[in-house]
């Protein structure tokens, strides 16, 4: 994890320049809601605003942007290192990205994006793309950590969102057994 550990501290004092900090979001934001999984990337929420000031830090640090959209930029450096922005610009990602607190996540203090919001993007990444089994297992145990201290109006409100209420119901189910 050390290089991982490095890799995001780099990236933050890159980010100190940002008008709004980036949140951490993905495999190490779930550490942060008591959810431990193996993960090979660093991926954070930043204000679309704030774009060209992450784009110009990262090939400073001698990141290439693989891939890049007016919501989405994807970074690799010496072929192994990935680093993967989702840029808030609507209102639902705008808030959750204000909304972020700091947390401990062992390997340093980083905004992080609420357990809910977690589940928001992990279901939007789910519907966009069915055969991620990683994300409905992290959305699974999300909801088994946070079990009564998750604000489920807003948990059921995404899967409302993505058309998928059946499922949120197949999941509670689950945690009652």
């Amino acid at each position: 994890m050390t290089g991982l550990a490095e890799q995001l501290r780099e990236a933050l004092r890159a980010f100190e320049q940002c008008e709004q900090p980036p949140a951490l979001i993905g495999g190490l934001a779930l550490v942060a809601h008591q959810v431990i999984r193996a993960t090979l990337d660093v991926d954070f929420l930043a204000d679309a605003r704030d774009a060209e000031r992450i784009d110009a830090a990262l090939i400073q640090l001698g990141y290439t942007c693989i891939y890049q959209t007016d919501d989405v930029a994807n970074y690799e450096r010496g072929g192994i290192e990935r680093l993967d922005l989702l840029f808030a610009r609507r209102p639902h990602s705008l808030r959750l990205l204000r909304s972020a607190q700091v947390r401990d996540i062992g390997i340093g203090r980083v905004f992080v994006v609420s357990a809910e919001g977690l589940i928001g993007f992990k279901l939007q990444a789910l519907k966009n793309d069915p055969s991620r089994a990683r994300d409905i297992d992290d959305i699974r145990k999300l909801l088994r950590a946070g079990r009564g201290k998750l604000n489920m109006t807003e948990v059921t409100s995404y899967f409302e969102l993505f058309d998928s209420a059946d499922l949120l119901t197949e999941l509670m189910r689950e945690l009652e057994t």
